[in-house]
């Protein structure tokens, strides 16, 4: 059986496999440590549907003379996903039929892969479509970000300089805001620096696909995973801090912990070679 990968013959030596499925199954696995999915097959040239490939698992390659094996990049079938959910909210916002069209949407490829690559994105998809939540619109904007990032990761980092030093300073100011009961500016500071650096950590992730070589990054003479560990950990940290409404400790940790972490993380980003 000889085996191409997007059309290019691949250097893939049969062993023990017998069936197609053990064939994928093995590929599976060192395409998920390049962050590439299998995203349809050709066998002896003739296309295999989405709907019915799991029934050719049991072929036996004995019986097969040629396969093509389709694979996409992490980014490629999240770009996908994005778009085919904006064509479902679209559609959403014009159809009667709000239920069957949640149920239609979750029995797509593109869902799964967003309930399990991109969970938060999934769920609020899952339920603007129930009628809940954010509204199509909103959702669409939300969409709208994530493909920016998808797409031009650079530009989204740039775009973000202001907003970092903003930020950095509302952090400092969160313990004043708090003890002179600028209850709803202390909340949005808490809720922009969550946005703020998740969005960070996603643009790092898809930097890394690019290129960007996380070991060669330090930080404080850290490496950037214990870096962003620690900063994982003070986040935590700040926000029992604030529920507990601990003024001292939320003040500790926003001013001489989170400010200047996420003004390191965003200049060690921005200086990166990739």
């Amino acid at each position: 059986m000889d085996i191409s990968i997007n059309g290019k013959p691949a250097d893939i030596t049969l062993e023990a496999e017998k069936t197609l499925g053990d064939v994928l199954s093995g590929l599976e696995g060192w395409l998920e440590g390049s962050e590439h999915r299998i995203s349809g097959l050709q066998i002896d040239g003739s296309p295999i549907d989405a709907d019915v490939l799991t029934d050719v698992f049991s072929w036996e390659v004995a019986n097969i003379k040629t396969v093509d094996i389709r694979i996409l990049s992490w980014s490629e079938l999240a770009l996908d996903a994005f778009h085919r959910a904006q064509e479902e909210l679209r559609v959403y916002g014009n159809a009667p039929f709000e239920d069957r069209i949640r149920k239609a949407w979750e029995e797509e490829a593109a869902a799964h892969f967003l309930a399990e690559q991109i969970p938060d994105i999934g769920e609020w998809i899952g339920k603007t479509l129930g009628g809940e939540g954010f509204t199509p619109e909103e959702m669409g904007h939300l969409i709208d970000e994530r493909i920016r990032e998808l797409t031009d990761p650079t530009g989204e980092l740039n775009a973000l300089g202001s907003l970092v030093m903003e930020v950095a300073k509302r952090l400092e100011d969160l313990p004043l805001d708090i003890q002179t009961g600028k209850d709803s500016k202390a909340a949005e500071t808490v809720h922009l620096f969550s946005h703020i650096t998740e969005k960070l950590f996603r643009i790092l992730h898809l930097l890394t696909l690019a290129g960007l070589v996380l070991h060669d990054l330090s930080i404080d003479t850290l490496s950037m995973h214990d870096f962003i560990e620690g900063f994982g950990a003070s986040l935590k940290e700040l926000v029992t801090a604030y529920e507990a409404k601990d003024v001292v400790l939320v003040g500790d940790l926003a001013e001489y912990e989170l400010a200047p972490r996420l003004l390191k993380l965003y200049a060690a980003i921005s200086n990166a070679d990739y």
